[in-house]
């Protein structure tokens, strides 16, 4: 039986081998038997057997080694990853897990701002939902069923006794309360700390063990000000000063305008595809959310990349230089420095949140570059020697 090709933990990798029954003695033993939700979910999350042709796990697309995101190059140069029959593309850049459990239940609000969820259209409600999603994916871990992955789930000893432990007698003799339990282990894994530690060195800052250089500081200065950048409008949740535990994301939906990925479009063979985000939504398919998409975490943003829904931007100071481009007049700024071309037009220019877009002032390079900087600083203290 195939084992999960991702790399993981130590810790992880025995308990993927206690799951396919090829760990004995230490490993088991380090694998702690499976014995709550948490470490259930890890062996789970890693486990390529819950994949059509047991070749694909959830760390596959959100590598715990890359800042669970997706680190391969397949899949229209990285912008989308590549399903478990290793031709699927997705249509979208895969988002990364990290602090994904801060994210509030998708819900709209009384003044019709579309809040929360999970995936970049929120369609999941919670993590627990996002969970189920995957393995059902054609175009993903390509399941044809949940009768068929509790087929998966039964065929193995560990897990039988861990699922009947954890969600009571009978739970792997029926295909709902399988799927059900085990989607919710995965949740439980991905609320632990391994996904959100708050170690960065912005969070080192806070507590005092760490010192910001002269250009992360001015970045840091530039992000939160109100005058100088409209970074934080939609990139902060908190009220300053209280910043401890800040995800930089309020978790709301925009267009910002972010051109079409002409690459993507070949790979998934849709020349003239527009993707509606937000308006493919089930629960809010309204024109008002036509081309609006879920406002990321800035958490481990330095080594996720691409960047944008679709993964159009490779570089995160080509990201500061677009956002830039709506306020900056000058000729240097209206050329995408990436193709040497003019920006794009946006890829479905209904409900452009031109107020958020254009409030802020022009930056020089001086000031680009201080804000990637201070960006830089958000990357958990694992992932710091990703750091170009």
């Amino acid at each position: 039986m195939p084992v999960t090709r991702s790399p993981f933990s130590r810790r992880a990798l025995a308990l993927v081998l206690l799951s396919a029954g090829l760990a004995g003695g230490s490993a088991a033993g380090e694998a702690a038997e499976l014995s709550s939700r948490e470490t259930l979910g890890e062996a789970l999350f890693s486990d390529a057997n819950l994949s059509s042709n047991r070749t694909q796990s959830c760390a596959d697309c959100h590598n715990p080694s890359s800042g669970f995101a997706d680190p391969r190059s397949g899949g229209a140069g990285g912008a989308a990853s590549v399903g478990a029959d290793g031709t699927s593309v997705g249509d979208r850049n895969a988002p990364t897990a990290s602090y994904a459990k801060f994210s509030p239940a998708f819900h709209i609000t009384a003044e019709g701002k579309a809040v929360g969820g999970q995936f970049h259209d929120g369609r999941a409600a919670t993590l627990k939902e996002q969970a189920g999603g995957p393995p059902l994916n054609p175009g993903e871990m390509g399941m044809t069923s949940k009768e068929q992955v509790r087929q998966r789930l039964a065929e193995n000893g560990d897990y039988a006794r861990a699922f009947v432990a954890l969600y009571g007698a009978g739970v792997l003799d029926d295909a709902e309360r399988a799927y059900d339990a085990m989607t919710d282990s995965i949740a439980a894994f991905e609320k632990t700390d391994v996904f959100s530690p708050f170690d960065s060195k912005y969070d080192r800052y806070l507590r005092g063990e760490y010192k910001m250089s002269p250009e992360e500081d001015l970045g840091m200065t530039l992000f939160f000000s109100t005058q100088f950048t409209n970074c934080n409008q939609c990139h902060k949740l908190k009220a300053m000063p209280a910043t401890v535990g800040e995800t930089f994301t309020n978790y709301e939906y925009h267009n910002i305008g972010v051109p079409a990925n002409p690459a993507l479009r070949d790979a998934t063979a849709k020349p003239g595809f527009a993707d509606r985000g937000l308006h493919d939504n089930p629960a809010a398919a309204k024109p008002a959310y036509d081309g609006t998409f879920k406002t990321p975490t800035l958490r481990n943003v330095a080594v996720t990349g691409p960047y944008m829904h679709n993964g159009v931007f490779k570089d995160l100071e080509t990201v500061v230089r677009f956002y830039d481009h709506y306020n900056n007049r000058t000729e240097k700024a209206a050329i995408n420095p990436e193709t040497g071309r003019p920006w794009g037009p946006p890829e479905l220019g209904a409900n452009l949140s031109t107020k958020e877009l254009e409030s802020g002032p022009a930056l020089d390079t001086r000031r680009v570059k201080a804000l990637v900087a201070f960006m830089k600083t958000l990357t958990d203290a694992r992932y710091e020697p990703l750091l170009k």
